[in-house]
């Protein structure tokens, strides 16, 4: 199957870059390329992509907002938000808004690749200790425990699947969650995957900011 894939960045050159190293590979086609945010929402309608690179820092509209309307309007579509900085606040507001993981501009093209492949096969590419760091430097935009109203979905949850996604948020991998916990990695895995069902969530990513923001776990 080609991996579909649309471009924005306002950086011309970076954008011929990302198309060139695409170019090369039987199974990823960049479809179209976008110089801001607006257009990148105008050509995922018009193209459906099934992957989207997402520069945060572009003009009109904001990589964030983008996504966030790519999102809801395309579904299929997964966003890799492209930064210039490890844990750039920008990154963090692009995994709130629904994207799939983020990459620094000047990732190595094979690591661009793997993790096209990885958010097209419906996967995070943000591995969960990067993800606890980005919230651990983000937790005073975190909701006031006092004031935050308790998220009725987790009544969906068994009380091994609020185990599981306790450690989830806690930013452990699956191996680290089996062992803590006694289970078979395989039957962890399958816990993840009725946790994202049961609380309509698309990825890992999703599951680590739904644990802090409902307070199932607080930050250190």
């Amino acid at each position: 199957m080609t991996i579909r894939i649309l471009i924005a960045d306002d950086e011309a050159l970076l954008r011929m870059a990302f198309s060139m190293v695409l170019e090369a590979e039987p199974d990823l086609a960049p479809v179209g390329e976008a110089e801001d945010g607006a257009a990148a929402i105008r050509l995922a309608a018009e193209l459906r992509p099934d992957v989207v690179l997402m520069d945060v820092r572009m003009p009109k509209t904001d990589g964030i907002e983008a996504t966030r309307q790519i999102i809801q309007n395309c579904p299929q579509a997964r966003v890799l938000i492209l930064t210039t900085f490890d844990l750039d606040e920008y990154a963090f507001a692009g995994l709130k808004a629904g994207a799939s993981g983020f990459l620094l501009k000047n990732t190595r093209p094979e690591e661009l690749l793997a993790a096209i492949r990885t958010v097209a096969a419906g996967n995070a590419v943000v591995s969960p200790r990067v993800t606890r760091r980005l919230l651990e430097k983000f937790r005073p935009h975190l909701p006031d425990p006092a004031a935050t109203v308790r998220d009725e979905r987790l009544n969906r949850l068994s009380a091994r699947e609020r185990e599981v996604l306790v450690q989830v948020g806690s930013g452990l991998s699956n191996a680290e969650i089996a062992a803590a916990l006694h289970l078979a990695e395989a039957t962890v895995k399958s816990h993840l995957g009725r946790i994202l069902h049961k609380l309509e969530l698309r990825d890992r990513i999703q599951a680590v900011i739904f644990a802090y923001e409902s307070r199932l776990i607080h930050p250190a």
